[in-house]
């Protein structure tokens, strides 16, 4: 495997781009953005009755008037039930922002989080989608999942410990649930914590509005999947509530090749079935025209196989359990929308247990039960009409539990039970100086006191400049550290039999990004990328220890298109090429494991009264093994997976004015790639069912 692959995927990039722009219509824009607009986050395109299949731009304002909810069956009807689209995020301009929107996650047929993710800009997702497994990991831009930030309404979610199984579990959250997804970068890092060398991703969950209504679906499909999600919400006078619930099951038990991880006797494979049941609701009330108060709480109960080590067979089971809530109290301060001040108490437990038997004899359990507090103080200032101010107070609380036991003679002397604690405090403030109509500087700052590793500085800066309504450029940078695991410092892993090492350093670096958005044509839009990050103190294990292993540096290209064909078609492409060399070590020279130097996304859509089609096709160049090879004669951990190509297509069809049916066919070329480090689809799978609303 060699960076060749890059070519390939820029060559369909610069066609889809050529094209486009060739056919388009040659009319002058009746709706082109006054030059005073400094990003093109703004640009609307013209109103079609097809959606864009993907990421939207993020419009950076504080309310947005309730649109809307997608009709099963749309008609011209004005009594048409509506729910409240919640409040954009006030960020940043200088790096891109793409949000995705709930009539995009349905049309995508997402089960989970990561499903929603992983067709976004910059994303390389093995842990999802059928035989996947829990530790084989979420990237984006070449940072790991516990590199980035994730969030639930501006909340932080993934900040409890690092070791793979305790990352962020990206089916946490009912799909159903969900109003969008945001995804953003760059100098927004100073106001969510000083670990996002990749990005912040904020998962904004339904507000209830107007009179109640219940929405539900229900599928089946390949390999015993089923899954059940069910929503009911509304709003009475000044009371706002959504509630929803969703169960999702699948045996993953198919046939794989010779060779393949965790391949039994019979020749499938085996203990990958995943069970997960996920409880969300949120209560929202108005106290006055200036102040409200809104709880959310999400509880999540998962079972599933493990299968990534598969060499010899492996049979160690995962339940985690969690329990996340929040209670946040808004008030406007001033007169107009130019002061407001966020409250939120936050509180999240998450219970790992991981056991199975080592070999015929001995049995092993290593248990992390965390629970974390958390506060934060968040004010939106306008000061003056070109100058707005976000600063506050971030503090929380994290305390872990480990209990790990094996019967293993050779390691019953680290069986032990830890309990630690680390507080965390930090002051942010981004600063938005619209210094021109065309010109303007984001300034950001983090001081950080940890109990743990003391205090550390965290500052950022970006900028964008419109060149003129169709072009705008911009840059980011920002300093980054993080800190290693209460896990990894003190709790003896008896699964994988990795030492801790209380002497760890924190992950330190700076990330980057350069880049032009362009409107195309009336039709097209386009953002392109230049992205890299630098980190030093990487960890790792070596010899069965955790240690600190060196320098990483990244770079890479991202694009994002997205295209509007006519009235009923959309369509739109992702690339994102990655290389993450590590620069120092045993491993000097070689691309990070499970991460492909390319990848892209496309899709076509077409939706017309209630018909729904979308074609998506993946292209993937393969990424290192890297890890936990079999160790068979000619086999190294530099191997690459080979590369793939896939196809999958989705549609609706509409059955009643609130009753339609779905359907997901997927890997339609029927190939059975390796996802991941020995890890195989299982080829093609379907999953068929009705969604209603009433």
């Amino acid at each position: 495997m060699n960076k060749s692959c890059f070519f390939l995927p820029v060559s369909l990039l610069s066609l889809l781009v050529v094209v486009p722009v060739v056919a388009a219509d040659n009319q002058n824009n009746k709706n082109a953005v006054n030059s005073d607009i400094p990003s093109l986050n703004e640009i609307e395109l013209p109103t079609t009755n097809a959606e864009l299949l993907t990421q939207q731009p993020a419009v950076n304002e504080v309310k947005q008037e309730p649109t809307p909810e997608p009709d099963l069956n749309p008609t011209n009807d004005p009594d048409i039930s509506i729910e409240t689209i919640g409040e954009k995020d006030i960020l940043p301009e200088s790096t891109p922002t793409y949000v995705i929107e709930k009539a995009e996650i349905q049309k995508q047929g997402a089960t989970s989080v990561a499903d929603v993710l992983k067709k976004m800009p910059g994303f390389a997702i093995n842990d999802v989608g059928h035989g996947a497994d829990i530790h084989t990991g979420t990237y984006y831009r070449g940072a790991s999942i516990n590199q980035s930030v994730f969030l639930i309404n501006g909340r932080q979610i993934n900040t409890n410990i690092n070791t793979y199984h305790g990352g962020t579990d990206l089916n946490s959250i009912p799909v159903e649930a969900i109003e969008r997804v945001e995804l953003y970068s760059g100098t927004a890092s100073s106001l969510y914590g000083s670990s996002a060398f990749g990005g912040v991703v904020n998962i904004i969950t339904k507000e209830g509005y107007g009179k109640p209504k219940l929405t539900g679906s229900a599928e089946f499909g390949s390999l015993n999947l089923n899954n059940q999600q069910v929503t009911y919400g509304g709003s009475t006078n000044k009371v706002k509530y959504n509630f929803s619930f969703e169960r999702f099951f699948i045996d993953n038990r198919y046939l794989v090749p010779v060779g393949a991880a965790n391949r039994d006797t019979q020749g499938y494979l085996f203990n990958a079935d995943t069970a997960t049941s996920t409880y969300f609701g949120s209560v929202g009330i108005d106290l006055d025209p200036k102040n409200s108060l809104n709880l959310d709480v999400t509880t999540l109960s998962s079972r599933r196989g493990l299968i990534y080590f598969g060499f010899p067979l492996q049979k160690d089971r995962l339940d985690h359990d969690g329990l996340n809530l929040g209670l946040s109290w808004k008030t406007r301060l001033g007169k107009e929308e130019n002061s407001n001040l966020t409250t939120t108490l936050g509180y999240n437990r998450d219970y790992f247990s991981t056991y199975g038997p080592t070999g015929a004899t001995f049995y092993r359990t290593g248990i992390l039960d965390t629970q974390q507090f958390k506060t934060r103080i968040d004010h939106e200032w306008k000061i003056t009409p070109n100058n707005q101010l976000r600063w506050g107070l971030d503090l929380k609380n994290t305390d872990l539990i480990g209990d790990v036991i094996s019967t293993n003679p050779d390691l019953i002397s680290k069986n032990e039970k830890e309990d630690r604690s680390v507080l965390n405090t930090a002051l942010f403030a981004v600063n938005t100086w619209k210094i021109s109509d065309a010109f303007q500087t984001d300034l950001g700052v983090r001081q950080n006191f940890d109990s743990q590793f003391g205090n550390y500085f965290h500052p950022s800066f970006g900028l964008s400049y419109a060149v003129n309504p169709a072009i705008a450029l911009r840059g980011s940078w920002a300093g980054a550290q993080r800190n290693p695991g209460l896990d990894q410092l003190y709790v003896f892993d008896t699964v994988h039999n990795w030492n801790p090492n209380p002497d760890l350093k924190p992950e330190i670096g700076s990330t980057w990004t350069a880049g032009i958005d362009m409107r195309l044509s009336e039709k097209l839009l386009g953002k392109f990328t230049y992205f890299g990050n630098s980190l030093d103190n990487r960890l790792g294990v070596i010899n069965g220890k955790w240690q600190n292993i060196g320098l990483v540096d990244t770079n890479g290209l991202e694009a994002a298109l997205q295209l509007k064909i006519a009235r009923e078609w959309s369509t739109f492409l992702n690339y994102t090429y990655t290389d993450a060399q590590i620069k120092t070590g045993t491993e000097k020279g070689l691309q990070l494991g499970l991460i492909p130097y390319s990848l892209l996304q496309t899709g076509i859509g077409y939706q017309n009264n209630g018909w729904q089609g979308n074609l998506y096709a993946t292209y993937n160049s393969g990424s290192r093994r890297s890890v936990f090879s079999r160790n068979l004669p000619g086999e190294r951990s530099t191997d690459f997976a080979p590369s793939f190509f896939n196809l999958d297509f989705s549609g609706r069809i509409p059955v009643s004015k609130n009753l339609g049916l779905t359907f997901y066919l997927e890997n339609i070329l029927g190939e059975q790639y390796e996802r991941v480090n020995r890890i195989y689809s299982p080829g093609f799978t379907f999953r068929v069912g009705l969604n209603s609303s009433l």
